[in-house]
């Protein structure tokens, strides 16, 4: 199982954010670059972007710096989410070298696009399903959908994404715990690999996973735990690693 670390952008420096509220974030570094030089040498086999401000105002905000982590450290593949809404922007990344990028809003919004970049870009298309009480969140988390998760992920499945990455958005930021239950659900209901996302807060939360990693939980995300030290992520790591 991968365990990710998550370097979230906003206006150029590494902050995390609570339950996905821009007004409520914690910056830790203004050298996002070093941010993942510190993860990739403590044993990151993938580090996970986001481009806050880009997932708000619908387009890349911070190119240049997440262009400059993958163009510092090659040979970790990176995976980027935000603002992600053409294909002009997917190309952009490829071509700078991100490995997959991760479609959320637009996702849901215009599920053929979709189905047209996965086509386009085999391997390389994630989408991010965000949700609440099993409801799609869109829009930087600002709007509750009606759409049930696991229909939704049962339709990009059906449209060749590479895998689906899960966030229970009440939990993320909030240091509560992952929600085992429901990422385990949705990942025994599709056939493609979900990466969770959220509520990671100690060395529990990645035993807890690893259990049920055997019914399609390829990998999980970490943010606030590895910046506030209650998840030591070079340890962490090797305990992911253990489990298949």
């Amino acid at each position: 199982m991968l365990l990710i670390p998550a370097i979230d952008l906003k206006d150029g420096k590494c902050v995390r954010l609570r339950q996905g509220r821009m007004e409520d974030d914690t910056v830790f570094s203004d050298n996002p670059v070093e941010v993942a030089g510190r993860w990739v040498a403590a044993g990151a086999r993938r580090i996970h972007l986001v481009d806050l401000d880009g997932a708000f105002a619908g387009k890349p905000r911070n190119a240049d710096i997440i262009h400059a982590i993958v163009e510092a450290y090659p040979d970790v593949p990176v995976q980027i989410g935000g603002g992600i809404r053409d294909e002009a922007t997917i190309e952009g990344y490829l071509d700078a070298g991100v490995q997959y990028v991760i479609i959320g809003t637009k996702a849901v919004s215009a599920p053929h696009f979709v189905k047209d970049v996965a086509v386009e870009y085999p391997g390389h298309i994630i989408v991010g399903l965000d949700a609440k009480d099993g409801k799609v969140a869109i829009d930087g988390w600002s709007k509750l959908s009606n759409h049930d998760v696991i229909d939704l992920a049962q339709k990009f499945e059906d449209h060749g994404v590479d895998s689906i990455i899960y966030t229970d958005i009440s939990r993320d930021g909030m240091m509560q715990g992952v929600n085992v239950e429901a990422t385990a659900k949705l990942a025994r209901a599709i056939n493609i690999p979900v990466i969770a996302s959220g509520g990671i807060t100690n060395m529990d939360d990645i035993h807890a996973l690893g259990k049920v990693a055997g019914d399609g939980i390829m990998g999980a995300i970490t943010g606030r735990a590895i910046y506030e030290n209650t998840l030591n992520f070079a340890e962490a790591e090797k305990i992911a690693e253990s489990y298949s």
